[in-house]
């Protein structure tokens, strides 16, 4: 393995290596892309573990249940793949590819203040939780906000009427039902 050219805020995870998986160096991966298979699309990984990176190549990989087993090139037995649990995958922003409009990555909604259709500033976009009927927006309090209230808002097109990444802000049809 070597180091990466790319800093640490050129990346993005995409999922974390969690242990060993049977004595030849494969690697047992959750990977947070929908569908997680999606991971094995990205040839090159930046591991990253605090402030250690490395570059891996990905031999091959397999779905196996709910997590991916991957083979790393270089990575031959048992204990050399121990070493990377708990390393999380990064791959550069840049190799994402390019959404439809009116489509978001969740990185791109996180910081975002939160207005409702009053003009009231309810917060910022603390994080995403995925549900089984949708995304949720956990909105927490900030400096000029309406109170001191988390609120979690769900991300469908009856709540969300507008995002403005430039102006750093998305608009929501708010109720205190929500």
């Amino acid at each position: 393995m070597e180091a990466t050219p790319a800093s640490a805020d050129e990346l993005i995870v995409l999922g974390k290596i969690t242990s060993v998986h049977g004595v030849r160096g494969d690697v047992k991966v959750y990977s947070f892309t929908d569908p997680i298979d999606n991971l094995l699309e990205y040839r090159r990984w930046t591991l990253r573990h605090g402030d250690e990176l490395r570059q891996v190549e990905l031999v091959r990989g397999r779905l196996q249940g709910k997590v991916l087993v991957a083979k790393l090139k270089g990575i031959d037995d048992r204990d050399e793949a121990r070493a990377l649990a708990d390393y999380e995958i990064c791959v550069p922003l840049a190799q994402l590819p390019d959404l439809e409009e009116g489509e978001y990555y969740w990185r791109q909604l996180e910081g975002l203040r939160v207005i409702d259709q009053a003009g009231r500033l309810l917060g910022r976009i603390d994080h995403l939780l995925e549900t089984g009927a949708n995304d949720v927006l956990v909105v927490k309090p900030c400096s000029g906000s309406l109170d001191a209230r988390e609120r979690l808002l769900p991300y469908t097109e009856q709540c969300v009427l507008q995002v403005d990444l430039a102006a750093g802000e998305m608009r929501v049809d708010w109720d205190a039902d929500f």
